[in-house]
This record gives C-alpha cells, sequence and structure tokens, in this order.
C-alpha cells in the first residue's frame, strides 16, 4: 500500500478539493498559487505549481510533508490546521474532530465509516479532556 491510496479504499480529496476551491476564490493560476505557498519557518516556496494541479486533478502525488503543509496555508489563505486536517483525510484516511470551542482536535481514524453512536462517544471524549 502507498501513501497515495490503497486499492481497496475509497478514493478522498480533501486536499484536492481545497485547493481547487481556494484557487478559485483567490483567481490564482497553479503557477501564481504555488508562488505564494512560502512556509513562514524557512521562507521557501514549499510546492510547484504543477503538484498543485495534479492533487486539485486527483493524479496521484505524495503525502505533503509539514513544511509544505505550512507553505500552503499561507498560499491558500487557510488556518494550518485546515490545510492539516484536508490532508489527514486525503492521504491517511483519518478525520479532525473538535471540541465544540475548537480548542481540542482528535485525528480519528476511519471516522467517516463510524455510526452516530460511536461520533458521538468520540465527541464526548473530547469535550471531556477539554474541561480537564
Amino acid at each position: 500500500m502507498t501513501a497515495e491510496q490503497s486499492a481497496e479504499a475509497p478514493a478522498r480529496h480533501h486536499l484536492g478539493d481545497l485547493v481547487l476551491t481556494r484557487k478559485e476564490a483567490l483567481r490564482l493560476s497553479y503557477e501564481r498559487l504555488a508562488a505564494r505557498c512560502v512556509d513562514p519557518e524557512s521562507d521557501e516556496q514549499t510546492v510547484k505549481g504543477s503538484w498543485l494541479h495534479r492533487v486539485a486533478t486527483r493524479l496521484p502525488v505524495q503525502a505533503p510533508t509539514l513544511p509544505q503543509l505550512r507553505g500552503m496555508a499561507a498560499g491558500l489563505e487557510v488556518p494550518l490546521r485546515v490545510v492539516q486536517d484536508a490532508a489527514a483525510a486525503q492521504f491517511f484516511g483519518m478525520d479532525a474532530l473538535y471540541s465544540q470551542d475548537a480548542a481540542v482536535r482528535s485525528i480519528v481514524p476511519h471516522l467517516e465509516e463510524m455510526s452516530p453512536e460511536d461520533r458521538r462517544k468520540i465527541q464526548a471524549l473530547i469535550e471531556a479532556y477539554r474541561q480537564a
């Protein structure tokens, strides 16, 4: 199994959809968007326009690194957690659940396959942790 997708897992395109939506909202080409994807910690451009195009058009790509995610957050003008959550969902099948005030986040594998009751239980754990 590769980081792109397993043969049996349903296709997930959270990060690609985020890139496409923000690219259109910002009215940028892939190359101009890539030029804006600068990691604030290293001050380096972290992704290329061709990689953004591939992820947005659902072609195979390698999972991004943390510096790439930081650069993408800057370029897409969204909080880092939004890009991290999208990448975790697309590349690793893990979804984020937040406390009601968004102060606590839990990454849950196979969340979409869980029953509503199991989701409520996880949400209750997150809220209990937040209260502690």
